[in-house]
C-alpha cells in the first residue's frame, strides 16, 4: 500500500466524531465500519498508487448511500463495482447522481487508474452528516457550521499535510461549498487558488439536458490543472 493510501486510511477511519450537535443532527464515520474500511483500503491499494501530489477536489462531507457504504468519495456501489473494478455484497440500490456525473468524468480522463494519479476526491468534512435521517450539509444550518468550523480547519490541515496535496490549486464541488471552503482557506492559506465547480447533484438534477456539455467542462477545467506550475 502506498503512503497516500495509508495515511487516507488513517485520516478517515480516526477523524473524531463532533463532541456537540444542534439538536437533531447526527454524526457517523462509516470508516469505522470493518466492511467499509475494507472497501476503502481496497480502492486506495488499486487507485491511490505513489504518484506526484495530488490536486484535491474537495466535495461538501460525504452522503449515506455513497462515501457512507463504500467508502469512496463520490462512489456509490455501482459506480465501486463497474468502474473501479472492486467487487463486493452491497444492496443494489438506485444509483447516486453526483456518482454518475463523476465517472462520466473521469472516463473522458481516462479512467480511474489515469484520474486518481492526478486527483485526490474527498470532501472538507469527511463525516456524514444526517438531520433526522435524511443527508445534511455542514452549512444547513448556522448553528451547524458553527459547531464544525474548528473541525472543518482540521479536516483541511490534516488532508493537506498527512497527504501531501498540492497547494498551488485546489477545486470546490459546490458553489456554495466554494463560499465556505475559500473562507477556510483565507485562515489557513493552504492554498494559492480555489477553482470553484458546480456540484455534480445539482447538474443532474438541474441541468441534465447539458450533461455532455457539463461534463466537457469539468474536464477542460480539471485537465487544465494537469500539470503542476515549474
Amino acid at each position: 500500500m502506498s503512503t497516500f493510501a495509508a495515511q487516507l486510511l488513517e485520516f478517515l477511519s480516526s477523524f473524531p466524531l463532533p463532541l456537540a450537535l444542534p439538536p437533531g443532527v447526527a454524526a457517523a464515520s462509516p470508516f469505522r465500519e470493518p466492511a467499509v474500511h475494507e472497501l476503502l483500503a481496497q480502492f486506495a491499494r488499486r487507485h491511490y498508487v505513489e504518484a506526484p501530489p495530488r490536486v484535491a477536489v474537495l466535495g461538501i462531507n460525504p452522503g449515506r448511500l455513497g462515501m457512507g457504504r463504500t467508502g469512496v468519495a463520490f462512489t456509490d456501489p455501482t459506480a465501486l463495482a463497474e468502474h473501479c473494478g472492486i467487487g463486493h455484497d452491497l444492496p443494489r440500490q438506485r444509483p447516486e447522481l453526483s456518482s454518475q456525473f463523476i465517472y462520466a468524468v473521469v472516463t473522458e480522463m481516462g479512467g480511474p487508474t489515469a484520474f486518481y494519479r492526478h486527483f485526490y476526491l474527498g470532501s472538507v468534512y469527511p463525516l456524514v452528516l444526517l438531520h433526522e435521517g435524511l443527508n445534511y450539509n455542514y452549512y444547513d444550518s448556522p448553528a451547524l457550521l458553527k459547531s464544525l468550523w474548528p473541525e472543518m480547519r482540521s479536516s483541511l490541515r490534516q488532508q493537506v499535510q498527512a497527504l501531501g496535496l498540492r497547494t498551488d490549486v485546489a477545486v470546490s464541488l459546490g458553489k456554495r461549498n466554494g463560499l465556505f471552503f475559500n473562507k477556510l482557506n483565507d485562515e489557513l492559506g493552504l492554498f494559492e487558488r480555489i477553482v470553484v465547480l458546480d456540484h455534480p447533484r445539482y447538474l443532474m438534477q438541474y441541468r441534465r439536458r447539458d450533461l455532455e456539455q457539463n461534463v466537457a467542462h469539468y474536464v477542460a477545467e480539471l485537465g487544465a490543472l494537469l500539470h503542476a506550475p515549474a
